[in-house]
């Protein structure tokens, strides 16, 4: 036998345990993961709102990546995967030290959960970070809402501030989408691929049906719409990237393309309480009914053969989705798989709605969850002293007083002489 190149060879810096072409994918999923947020979502977030918040939108991104980063370190990772607390809840604690830096976590099972344990199909997060997101978004938004909408205005109309720059945002959030999904198996891996090929034929069906449906029933290609067929095609996948054959992702786009478009083009305006939350970048519609669809599609398209390569256990056999066992006679096995997906769907959504309201609840008792009227009409220049764009008016270029070099607001030129005539 030829021998093992040195560089492969087992050391102190890479142990016996770890796989380095593996952990090289991890890193660069990682890294395809994080491009998602940074610049991402911070380019797509900042172009999609109005002009007047392009500031706020894309610094909340920001932030929220660094915030998210310190929090995990600080007590998140035990919390999801430390000593339980309680039976969906590890015990919070720090993971800076070496030993979780530098020992393996978890390779080849899942945590030791209670869905877990009742066989929860969740290929990548579609569960606790899809659906998780979009019922805490709409949760947030209704304690806002509780304080008073947005203004008439702007929830009427809130067209984005750059198309151009959006694309470019969603771009980047769909290609990031390789890592996230291509990452799940935690490994460079036939499933992997298998998960990457399926996240980009649902997402691409996805997009083409949401614009398909708006070209025939409002005579027009929408490029917002396109953008929200994606992104609900990228959520719907996600917890079933790498356990459906191809077939079933492109059943799936159609499905993420169609469902959330009229949930949000019809029956949005007609339910109650959707029109009574100001939910305005319509996280409900693409997270958490996009991602709902696609815990309950895992649960019926789900395929032994490809969950027993990813979840690489002894008891993969009950991992069938609904439409196999039908065909197998294991029709018992295919309904209790939907249970449990349909039960985790509920988890979710009570777990966020009451945590999400706790903590909106404990925020309004140190600041107001809500702007003042002033601050909505005028935006980002009330909140930051900054905005997005140095034009103004017809190419005049303008400066806030916030950000003045002399401290005084500087009005253009063509402004002046209006103010001298009148």
């Amino acid at each position: 036998m030829a021998e093992i190149p040195t560089n492969l060879l087992p050391d102190e810096a890479s142990p016996e345990w770890m796989n380095k072409g593996d952990n090289a994918w991890q890193l660069t999923a990682a890294t395809l993961v994080g491009l998602q947020s940074v610049p991402g979502l911070v380019i797509l977030y900042g172009s999609i709102v109005k002009k007047k918040w392009a500031v706020n939108s894309s610094f909340m991104a920001l932030y929220a990546f660094a915030a998210v980063l310190v929090c995990w370190v600080g007590w998140g990772y035990h919390m999801s995967f430390g000593n339980k607390m309680l039976p969906f809840l590890g015990r919070p604690n720090i993971s800076l030290d070496q030993k979780f830096l530098l020992d393996k976590a978890y390779v080849g099972y899942l945590p030791d959960g209670w869905l877990a344990k009742l066989g929860i199909i969740d290929y990548a997060g579609g569960y606790s970070i899809h659906l998780s997101s979009g019922v805490a978004g709409f949760t947030a938004a209704y304690w806002v809402t509780n304080w008073g909408p947005r203004t008439n205005k702007d929830r009427e109309r809130f067209p984005p501030n750059n198309i151009l720059l959006m694309l470019a945002g969603a771009g980047l959030l769909w290609m990031g989408w390789s890592g996230f999904n291509g990452g799940g198996p935690f490994v460079a891996s036939t499933d992997a691929s298998l998960a990457i090929l399926n996240t980009h034929v649902c997402t691409a069906t996805s997009l083409l049906t949401w614009l398909l449906l708006d070209i025939v029933f409002f005579g027009k290609p929408s490029v917002i719409g396109a953008t929200q067929g994606m992104i609900t095609g990228l959520v719907c996948i996600t917890p079933a990237a790498g356990v459906v054959q191809g077939w079933a992702a492109i059943l799936m786009g159609i499905l993420s393309g169609s469902i959330p478009w009229y949930r949000m083009m019809v029956l949005h305006k007609k339910i109650w309480l959707l029109k009574q939350v100001d939910d305005t970048m319509a996280v409900f519609h693409t997270h958490a009914v996009a991602g709902s669809l696609g815990g309950i599609f895992a649960g019926f398209f789900a395929n032994p053969k490809l969950n027993r390569i990813f979840y690489l256990v002894k008891d993969w056999q009950h991992y069938i989705g609904l439409d196999y066992g039908l065909q197998n006679g294991r029709t018992a096995a295919g309904l209790k798989q939907m249970g449990v997906q349909l039960l985790g769907i509920l988890f979710v959504v009570v777990l966020n709605v009451f945590v999400t309201s706790a903590i909106c609840l404990l925020i309004r008792l140190v600041v107001p969850l809500r702007l003042t009227d002033e601050e909505l009409q005028t935006g980002d220049d009330a909140i930051h002293g900054e905005e997005a764009y140095a034009l103004w008016g017809d190419g005049e270029k303008y400066e806030s007083k916030h950000n003045s070099l002399h401290g005084v607001e500087e009005f253009p030129q063509a402004v002046s002489k209006e103010v001298e005539m009148a």
